[in-house]
């Protein structure tokens, strides 16, 4: 039976030992935050927090931070909900009657996706003056610029082809009845919002605060655009979406939580952020545009949903794992070809994505890497690394060896300057702008399989420079780790150019393929922080040291190893860590929580 609304979900998932209720008041300002991000690290229960200070309303969060809690939304694995489809498509070619009564269940879904509109709305049970300091607001992290509103579902409608989109963009709160409307690049809403503002109108916004929990899903896959999120919820949940119509024109969930009920102006940007990001840093303050709240509505007890991102992991490692697990087939659709796809979490997905493909012809891996480049969300990935069929896509480790094994830099290392990337994205020179990389891993044209000469270091072992003939004490290196014998992992003090220069220039390393140095604060015994230290810190165009360039016409060649500088670097924006006060309440304070 579909979950109608989020009171249901809440009240399923205590049935299932699956959510605490908190009932210690607890600080919105840093505290939830961190007893948060201590539960999501230790794969914990959804928690409702129902003494939250300044508010009236309990505050739900770590909704989607499991695996099973989102199988249970949807009841259905991700992965099978996508192969469902793929397979309904790859059946219709052409139809026929045999084939539509095996795909029943998946037409009738597809009826589901038109919206029915409720004769009663829930949430305009309630309907007052914009007043966001009634809400429990949450302020994440130390520095960042106040209070943001981080699992709102903005819905927007294009002034042109009244095709609509709901996606999730923080908000900044700047006084009760005003907040900021973070756009990045490439997102649905801002598009629309482009429109209104060609044509000099203000665009009516609704934001939608807590729904039922497949709706809320549905605003974090990147479908394809003028593909309503929405519809495709009643898809997903396999029944209609009850909608109703709020007076800016705009329809919106009838059984959601809390709605805000608004416009953004054109031509009017205010400073929004600092924050910290789900790149584990925290993204400069900048321009956006402004939302005005015009009414609030609300249901009569209403929930206020939250999340936090910051360094991995958090709770949308799982909510994007599912993502990618129910495109992926229809990815498949668009490339026969691929075999497997993994963006890592690790990463900020956008940062490292790996691709298994089975080539058909030479080079076909680099058609299939341009397409997925240009395709949709994807064409923010800064890191693409193709490896062959039996390659395990999500254990980087696996993805190491195939590197170790088929990967020359001099033939198999593209560089892609001066493009679009992630607005969170905070290595290029300007916002919205810097370089990706494609390293070509497989072996179609030589079938080198296991013949490359390998490192000279034990697998994985994290040691200090200067033991077991690795280097020198005192020139800059203070630790080191070696994975699968292909990339060599330093942790330096100094120039760390200048390090990285001499380490790729020195016939002693030249059997590893990658050479990474990082910061001081990068544990490299720790593989997940590891992969965040390395892939959210350089800019490929002027952080990728090879040993050596060759340049041929236009053609450049790079010979290795390749060193890359994934230190922390003046004018990048800090990482994120909380505040040791807090910290030190939180330990004081965990058995007041009753969370175990």
């Amino acid at each position: 039976m579909p979950l109608k609304n989020l009171k249901s979900f809440v009240q399923f998932l205590e049935k299932q030992n699956n959510l605490k209720r908190i009932t210690a008041p607890v600080d919105p300002e840093l505290e939830i935050t961190e007893i948060a991000c201590r539960v999501v690290k230790n794969n914990g229960p959804a928690l409702l927090f129902e003494s939250v200070k300044g508010s009236s309303i309990p505050l739900l969060i770590n909704l989607f931070g499991s695996p099973q809690r989102i199988q249970w939304a949807l009841h259905d694995s991700p992965q099978s909900i996508g192969q469902k489809i793929k397979s309904f498509f790859e059946d219709m070619m052409p139809p026929s009657f045999p084939s539509l009564w095996t795909h029943k269940n998946i037409l009738w879904r597809g009826l589901q996706m038109k919206q029915r509109y409720a004769a009663k709305a829930p949430v305009l049970k309630m309907s007052e003056s914009p007043n966001l300091h009634s809400l429990p607001v949450l302020k994440c992290w130390p520095q960042d610029g106040g209070p943001f509103i981080t699992f709102p579902l903005v819905i927007t409608q294009s002034p042109n082809n009244k095709c609509r989109n709901t996606g999730i963009y923080r908000m900044h709160c700047f006084d009760q009845s005003h907040t900021g409307m973070h756009w990045q690049v490439a997102k649905g809403g801002g598009f629309h919002y482009g429109e209104a503002e060609r044509q000099n109108q203000e665009l009516p916004v609704a934001v939608v605060i807590g729904c039922d929990p497949v709706t809320m899903l549905a605003g974090a896959l990147p479908l394809p655009e003028d593909m309503d999120e929405l519809a495709f919820a009643g898809f997903l949940r396999n029944s209609r979406t009850a909608m109703t119509r709020l007076s800016n024109g705009l329809s919106v969930p009838a059984n959601a939580e809390i709605i805000l009920e608004g416009t953004i102006a054109p031509h009017q940007r205010q400073t929004e952020g600092p924050f910290g990001d789900h790149f584990g840093h925290y993204s400069a303050a900048a321009s956006f545009p402004v939302f005005h709240i015009h009414k609030i509505h609300r249901r009569q007890n209403p929930i206020y949903a939250a999340s936090v991102v910051g360094k991995p992991p958090q709770e949308d490692k799982h909510i994007g794992n599912a993502v990618q697990e129910m495109l992926l087939p229809l990815l498949k659709l668009l490339h026969p070809e691929l075999i497997d796809l993994w963006a890592y979490y690790e990463a900020g997905f956008h940062n490292l994505l790996v691709a298994s493909v089975k080539q058909r012809y030479k080079k076909e891996a680099l058609k299939t890497a341009f397409g997925l480049l240009g395709q949709g969300q994807m064409s923010l990935t800064k890191c693409l690394i193709l490896v062959d069929p039996e390659v395990n896509v999500r254990h980087f480790s696996h993805v190491l060896k195939a590197i170790r094994e088929n990967f020359d830099p001099q033939n198999d290392f593209y560089l892609i300057p001066g493009t679009s990337q992630d607005t969170l994205d905070f290595t290029g020179h300007a916002m919205n702008l810097g370089s990706k990389m494609i390293i070509n891993a497989t072996c179609f044209e030589t079938g080198r399989r296991g013949d490359r000469e390998t490192g000279r270091q034990g697998d994985g072992e994290t040691r200090r420079w200067g033991d077991g003939g690795m280097g020198r004490q005192g020139d800059g290196v203070v630790e080191h780790r070696n994975l699968k014998d292909c990339l060599l992992v330093v942790k330096v003090k100094g120039n760390s150019r200048d390090i990285l220069q001499r380490l790729v220039n020195d016939p002693v390393f030249s059997s590893f393929r990658l050479i990474a140095a990082v910061s001081e604060d990068v544990p490299l015994e720790d593989e997940e922080l590891l992969i965040w230290g390395i892939f959210t810190r350089f800019d490929c165009a002027r952080d990728i040291i090879p040993r050596k360039t060759t340049i041929r016409g236009a053609w450049s060649q790079y010979q290795g190893p390749l060193g890359i500088d994934a230190t922390w670097k003046q004018g990048y924006p800090d990482p994120v860590i909380m505040d040791p006060s807090i910290v030190d309440r939180v330990n004081k304070r965990w058995d007041e929580y009753k969370i175990i």
